[in-house]
């Protein structure tokens, strides 16, 4: 079951490097307008609180990369960042997409099941 939540986990980090590139990279480039269902011109208004938030996605990566680096010893680390993804999915559920809630919490949820397995 360790190696299935490690394969999860690092699913999870490799999404939230996703979203890095996303918000960081290409928020106002036709893959970044299409995924967020943005106009140009929003996405220039927003395009440096996009920045930030690519930022933080890519802390919460790195934070369940270090986890996993520990191995087993890395159990609290993974469970802390995990926890902290499916905070931010739920909350970006409430407060933008309800699709959050599927895309980045739900797979955070099940890698920290697998975990306590």
């Amino acid at each position: 079951m360790f190696i299935i939540a490690s394969v999860i986990t690092g699913l999870v980090a490799a999404l939230h490097i996703y979203f890095l590139i996303l918000e960081m990279f290409l928020w106002d480039k036709p893959l970044g307008l299409k995924t967020f269902r943005n106009t140009p011109e929003k996405a220039a208004i927003t395009k440096v609180l996009a920045a930030n938030q690519g930022l933080y996605n890519g802390f919460l990566a790195a934070g369940l990369i270090w986890g996993l680096c520990l191995g087993p010893a890395g159990f609290h680390v993974k469970i802390f960042f995990l926890t902290c993804v499916i905070i931010a999915g739920a909350y970006g559920a409430y407060s933008v997409s309800r699709r959050i809630l599927y895309i980045q919490a739900a797979p955070a949820a099940v890698a920290l099941v697998l975990l306590h397995l």
